[in-house]
């Protein structure tokens, strides 16, 4: 299961429209992990002049790995943390997480990063299982 949802929650749900606020606070307290990467990302990118940040620190668990592909899998939870946090969010892997500034996104580091042959370049054997 990606998210727990409240039983409050699924009921507005069943009702109409969610607020990204509301979603949110699901994802956070749904995804701890994922939710801290992320976060700590975009805190790296705010800290900085760099038009990018990324982890490269796999997962220590296999569940917390399990949340971080479920985050950014998911077009809403990847979308809904996108608007929140401001920036675009790039995937490779089962950990490697950059954000992006919203001015970088279709620059040169960002065509790279989100590209075949970055992705291939970032294969390790360590990382096949991921």
């Amino acid at each position: 299961m990606s998210l727990t949802v409240p039983p409050a929650l699924l009921d507005a749900a069943e009702r109409g429209p969610i607020d990204d606020e509301a979603f949110i606070t699901c994802v956070r307290d749904s995804l701890p992990y994922a939710w801290a990467t992320v976060s700590r990302v975009v805190a790296e990118l705010e800290a900085g002049d760099d038009d990018l940040a990324d982890n490269v620190v796999p997962p220590p668990t296999d569940a917390d790995r399990g949340q971080l592909l479920r985050a950014l899998a998911s077009d809403a939870i990847r979308g809904g943390l996108e608007r929140h946090f401001g920036v675009r969010l790039a995937f490779q892997n089962c950990h490697r997480v950059a954000a992006f500034r919203p001015s970088a996104v279709d620059g040169e580091r960002y065509r790279r990063f989100v590209s075949t042959r970055g992705q291939l370049l970032n294969q390790s054997p360590e990382l096949r299982n991921c």
